[in-house]
This record gives C-alpha cells, structure tokens and sequence, in this order.
C-alpha cells in the first residue's frame, strides 16, 4: 500500500501541474484573444509617457489610450475579468464592478448617456507582458485609475484610485446604497473615538477641501505632517487605524496585502500621522489623510453636497513601479553592461 501511494503521488503532481500550464497565464490569454486592430490599441511601449498621465474623469472629459470594455467580446471580457483578479482581490474587484455601476445610475438622473457609459472603462498596457520582464498594465475610467507594474514578476499596485458618484444613491430602487462606505465608516468610526485634546491636533482645518490634494500628478512627494502622530493614540485606536489602513490594502490580492502591511510596520511608525478635515458625521464635507514613511492615503467627500467620493493611495517611491524599476536597471546583468 505505501509503495502504491509513493508511486501515485508523483502522477497525482503531475496531473495538477498539467491543468496548471492547461489554464494559462490570464494576461497572455487576454492579449492573445485581441485582434491586431485591438492589440495596436491595448499594446503600447513600455516608455510611453501617457502611462504617468492618469486620471479618474469620465472619458468625455479625458482622451484615454487603451481598449475600452465596449469593444470587447464576452469571452475577452471573461478573459479580462480573470486578468483583474490577479492584480486585485475579490473585494477589490466587486469595489471597481460598483463603481463602473454608477454610471448607470448617473445616466438615469442626467438623462446623459454620452458622459455616462459603463462601457468606456480603458486596459492599457505598456510594455508585452508575453515577452518584456518589465511591463505596466493600466485600468481607467471614470473615478477609476488602477495602475500596475510588473518587474521580474513583482508587482506595483500605485497609483490607486476609487472613487464615488453619488456615494449614495438618493433614490430609485438602490435606494440608500453606499460604495466606498468601509473607507467612510471606519475614518468615522477614528475620528469620533478622539478626545478632545486629540481632536484638537488630529483636526488641522476646520473647512473641508473640495478634493484630494495628490489630485493626479505623476509623483507625489512627502507631505508635511499634519494631525495626530500614531504614538499619541490608545491601543484600540491604533488598531482602528491599522483596520482603516488594511481596507485600503485588501483591495489588493491577500498576499500582496499582507507584504505591504508588513513593510508599513516595519517602518518607523513615528512618521504615521492620521489628520481630519470638515465634519465629524456623515452629510456634510469631510476629509482624512493618511501619512507614513512611504505612502499617502487621501479620502475626500466634500462634493455634491458631500456625496461624491474620491480616494487615492499613493507611494511616494513605488508609484509606476519606481522602486521596483531603478532596482532592476541596478541589479540586471543586462544592463549592468
């Protein structure tokens, strides 16, 4: 009996590494499924400048390169989905699904179906992911900018927005229904557990700002302290801090979620500065900011009568893949010559 099982192991190994190389790698069968019309327009070079030049308006408002999801089949577009699901988490991926929702939502209230289309979200790539070891792959439309790079098989997940119009839904049969509301609740929920004296330094401004600061420029740099620093909070309102932050990083893969946690608590958690701006409850103009050593995490709704969301996080050296890029022209024998 062990000598069967010693003997079956290795054809039970073999099988599953054969339904492996069966599935395929999803950005490869993404690409391969385009025509040469559609792969000339998802395939740029990989020192494109437009890949810096993100946004997150409707496409009315912004040309975008890239395919967009209107002129993609359903098989490319099932091809697509499992390509999105390796750069994002399941929750991650059903925060875009209902973000790209409320275009129809929009359209209904607007009457507006040019500016509000569901079907102008744009994949992009920079660089042949079945070829380059170095390539970008980016996902924009409106209130969308998922941007990532890819370095011997590391990935970058920066810039990275999400935003919300309406945040909630003011009528029709959705009714109530929020998107974002985690990012919104758990800052709520930090903020109100304050003392006052804590409140008197986590809040630096009393007026909201009409948006986020970062807005959409190529490279963020350091922001000057503002708010509270994470030594002056309590156990529990560190841990709610730490919960607002993992919201943030859950959209991402658990694995890469974990490596970025990781990476924020091994840092001099001095530099971890959480500040408020505007209300302190829903329905009026709010504001938060997340500062560490290595990134930024903004959240504004002050829009719409403080019904339009925007959320961004930042790394103020791996946006693009920076980081990941100068290590590689470093270390690469290539390019050492």
């Amino acid at each position: 009996m062990k000598k069967a099982l010693l003997i079956l192991i290795p054809i039970f190994l073999l099988i599953a590494f054969a339904f492996q190389m069966m599935e395929g790698d999803p950005t490869s069968d993404f690409i391969d499924s385009l025509s040469p019309e559609q792969r000339k327009k998802a395939v740029l070079d990989f020192e494109d400048q437009r890949k810096l030049d993100w946004h997150f308006f409707p496409s009315t408002m912004f040309l975008r390169e890239g395919i967009p999801l209107d002129e993609l089949s359903s098989p490319q577009l099932e091809k697509l989905e499992k390509l999105m699901l390796t750069f994002l988490s399941k929750s991650g991926y059903e925060k875009v699904e209902k973000i790209e929702g409320l275009e129809d939502v929009l359209r209904a209230i607007s009457g507006d179906s040019i500016m509000r289309d569901p079907g102008k979200y744009f994949t992009t790539f920079y660089g042949d992911p079945t070829h380059d070891k170095v390539w970008a792959m980016s996902f924009e439309g409106h209130h969308v900018s998922l941007n990532f790079t890819v370095v011997d098989g590391e990935v970058s997940s920066t810039p990275r927005f999400l935003g919300a119009n309406p945040a909630m839904i003011p009528e029709g049969p959705r009714k109530g229904d929020r998107t974002l509301q985690k990012e919104e609740d758990l800052g709520f929920d930090l903020i109100n557990s304050f003392s006052e004296g804590q409140k008197q330094k986590a809040i630096f401004q009393e007026e909201s700002f009409k948006d986020i600061l970062s807005f959409n420029i190529p490279k963020v740099d350091p922001f000057a302290p503002a708010g509270i620093p994470y030594s002056e909070l309590d156990s529990d309102q560190q841990k709610k801090l730490m919960r607002l932050i993992d919201e943030y990083l859950n959209t991402m893969p658990k694995k890469s979620a974990m490596e970025r946690r990781k990476k924020i608590m091994d840092e001099d958690l001095s530099d971890l500065y959480f500040g408020w701006v505007g209300a302190l409850e829903l329905g009026s103009a709010h504001y938060y900011r997340i500062k560490g050593k290595s990134f930024l995490v903004e959240f504004d709704n002050s829009q719409n009568r403080a019904n339009h969301i925007h959320s961004v996080w930042r790394d103020f050296d791996g946006d693009f893949g920076r980081d990941l890029i100068h290590e590689h022209y470093q270390t690469s024998p290539d390019h050492k010559q």
